[in-house]
């Protein structure tokens, strides 16, 4: 097929792009730099920003399905910023879609859009939107992702997959802050629980989207439909930051700090921040320490029954393959 990947140069983006490639996909990638290595694999990169919509749309044309996986994210940052990238930018994919004719929509959401802070265990997609957030990035992603879905009918369909966490090797935002903390000493447990959470491993999440993308081609009830992605197990946060540290060849967690104390001492900074204009993210915010002491694992059975999604890389083959890359690139 034909295909156009926005944000085609981040993590996942770029992951999708390469298993794309390999399949025989014909590929075009929508960024905001360039990026010559996905052009040596055989990918046209169009330089563009998601806000621009003549831009997308023009990208769009002549493709049969888009990935849309290009956002703003992370805990703190500007509210404007947020809004015209996650909200906007993805309505400029929608009307662009529609304008050109595009028969497939695969939007990458997050599991942040329901979480209410307080534990989630084995629930599904029925669970409802969260009416309270404290960043902007689960708020945009929420509004992003009901745009999508409304946007399904005969035309276009369209899907939004929630996967939560993605790691493996190519992570250069995630695992990175980690290690440098951890380096630093700065890097303490939040709470006293090792919460369950769930994780995606990044070959695991693009196959994901791919199958997604095929589901849409032959079924159309999977069209208009959000969708929870991840390894299929569960894993202590902390044992699973701990692991990851490990596998990097670093230091590990420091000792518990009060769920409480951290929530405070983030909502502290960040008024502290923002009374300030500090543009970099605060060390803790509301909703990293909220996230970090709740559980957070879903049910993925409705993936599994209408994309035919099954986690084919185990966290232990993961890791595997985490240490061997880490130690060649970090």
């Amino acid at each position: 097929m034909r295909a156009l990947v926005t944000g085609g140069g981040g993590f996942l983006g770029s992951a999708i792009v390469r298993a794309l490639l390999v399949r025989g996909d014909t590929v075009r990638v929508l960024a905001r730099g360039s990026y010559p290595e996905l052009t040596a694999l055989g990918a046209e990169v169009v330089t563009a920003d998601v806000r621009d919509r003549p831009a997308v749309v023009a990208a769009v044309g002549d493709v049969d399905v888009v990935f849309h996986t290009a956002a703003k994210a992370g805990g703190w940052g500007d509210r404007r910023e947020f809004e015209v990238i996650n909200v906007g930018g993805t309505e400029n994919v929608i009307a662009a879609c529609v304008e050109r004719g595009v028969s497939r929509l695969v939007h990458t959401s997050s599991p942040s859009v329901v979480h209410a802070h307080r534990d989630i265990e084995g629930d599904n997609e029925s669970l409802p939107y969260a009416t309270r957030f404290t960043a902007d990035y689960p708020r945009t992603k929420a509004l992003a992702e009901q745009r999508v879905l409304a946007a399904a009918g005969p035309s276009l369909r369209t899907v939004a997959l929630r996967p939560h966490l993605i790691w493996g090797p190519g992570d250069r935002h995630l695992l990175p802050r980690l290690v440098e903390r951890a380096r630093a000493g700065r890097l303490r447990q939040v709470g006293s629980r090792d919460v369950a959470t769930d994780f995606c491993y990044i070959d695991n999440c693009v196959d994901a989207h791919l199958l997604a993308a095929d589901a849409l081609a032959t079924n159309a009830m999977a069209s208009g439909r959000a969708y929870f992605i991840s390894d299929g197990r569960p894993i202590g946060v902390w044992t699973m930051a701990n692991r990851t540290l490990a596998a990097a060849g670093c230091g590990a967690v420091g000792r518990p700090v009060p769920a409480w104390l951290a929530y405070a001492l983030g909502g502290a900074l960040e008024v502290l921040h923002a009374t300030f204009r500090i543009e970099r993210e605060p060390l803790m915010t509301r909703f990293a320490a909220s996230q970090l002491s709740h559980s957070q694992w879903f049910d993925i059975s409705a993936a599994r029954r209408d994309l035919g999604y099954s986690p084919m890389v185990t966290i232990d083959e993961g890791m595997e393959r985490l240490a061997v890359w880490a130690r060649a690139s970090l």
